[in-house]
């Protein structure tokens, strides 16, 4: 993983998580993924609004109060209980993670923390008027601005607490096809919102991702989905990982894909769906390998590669999604030795 830091095969997962207890779930995905693996700081939906990817990453917007309506979230002119609770419960996982980090002997050498996205958080933020923040484009502005600043916080925030840990923050963009090809809904719902440009999207992610960078962290992931819009734009900002579904990834793309991990990016590939069950290891492992060999990419590149899962984690039991980071990381194990013996 060239942008993160490391020269093997790991496993990590997006970053949703079953269950209410901060503590249970840090000591759980920091104990199944340690050595070469990137445990996560998880978020825990089953708290409620304010602990879902959209409103903790509103948690951590500057100068930018919201609440919550019932068509969803809202920008508002002043803070209130809805604000205070998605910030409540980012700082109860900060200090849940300074708890478990404070207690190891050997503490992880690195930490991935994962966010909403610019673009779809926009497009899943509404106006004072209940139009959505992607119609304004100078609404949309101010967001990406706010977002930057506030995930840079967050970042020294973490490293307070995560006890020297390399920080790699991961950024979500479930909507980004839609964004970009103007498929989004207004408010009505009776029509669609004018797609923006793709040069938009590239310029507001290299921004949050400079922003983070800058505030310390050691690495960026864009996980921008598998269509050729958003994917062409997502390879436009310098520097920074890409994180795609496997199997939604077409041969004309693992060409361009190829290129980029030959020229030092690192790919983290999503081969387990929370869905779905566990699989066996080998068959998470040989769709990725034949991949790889189907572009001409040699085993010593398989250093580029992070495998990871979707979101939807959430949704299993605390066993189940423990199970699930058991197998990633024996997925990655044996794709760390193809790479080894070449």
């Amino acid at each position: 993983m060239p942008e993160t830091g490391s020269a093997t095969v790991g496993a990590t997962a997006a970053g949703d998580w079953p269950g209410t207890d901060p503590l249970e779930a840090d000591r759980a995905v920091r104990g199944e993924l340690g050595g070469a693996n990137l445990p996560f700081l998880p978020a825990l939906p089953a708290r409620g609004p304010g602990s879902d990817d959209v409103g903790r990453t509103l948690g951590m917007l500057v100068e930018l109060p919201f609440d919550l309506q019932p068509h969803g979230w809202r920008l508002v002119q002043r803070p209130g209980a809805d604000q205070r609770r998605a910030e409540s419960a980012l700082s109860s996982d900060l200090n849940a993670l300074g708890d478990v980090a404070g207690a190891e002997d050997r503490p992880a050498a690195a930490l991935k923390l994962h966010l909403h996205g610019p673009l779809s958080l926009a497009a899943g933020l509404h106006l004072h008027s209940g139009e959505r923040v992607l119609i304004d484009h100078g609404a949309r502005r101010e967001l990406y601005a706010s977002l930057a600043a506030g995930a840079a916080d967050v970042v020294r925030r973490v490293s307070s607490v995560a006890r020297g840990a390399d920080l790699v923050i991961q950024f979500d963009e479930p909507d980004a096809d839609r964004i970009l090809s103007g498929r989004v809904p207004t408010a009505s719902g009776y029509r669609t919102l004018r797609a923006i440009d793709r040069r938009e999207a590239t310029e507001a992610w290299g921004l949050v991702a400079s922003s983070v960078l800058a505030a310390g962290a050691a690495g960026t992931v864009l996980a921008p989905g598998t269509t050729d819009t958003a994917l062409e734009a997502a390879r436009e900002v310098d520097g920074t990982a890409l994180a795609l579904q496997l199997p939604a990834i077409s041969d004309r793309q693992w060409e361009a894909l190829a290129e980029g991990v030959e020229a030092g990016r690192a790919l983290w590939l999503a081969i387990l769906d929370p869905r779905a069950g566990t699989p066996q290891v080998s068959a998470l492992v040989e769709p990725v390998l034949a991949a790889w060999r189907r572009v001409g990419l040699p085993p010593r590149a398989l250093s580029a590669v992070t495998v990871t899962t979707p979101s939807g984690l959430a949704m299993r039991s605390p066993a189940d999604a423990v199970r699930a980071l058991t197998r990633l990381a024996q997925a990655a194990d044996a794709l760390d030795q193809v790479r080894a013996e070449g």
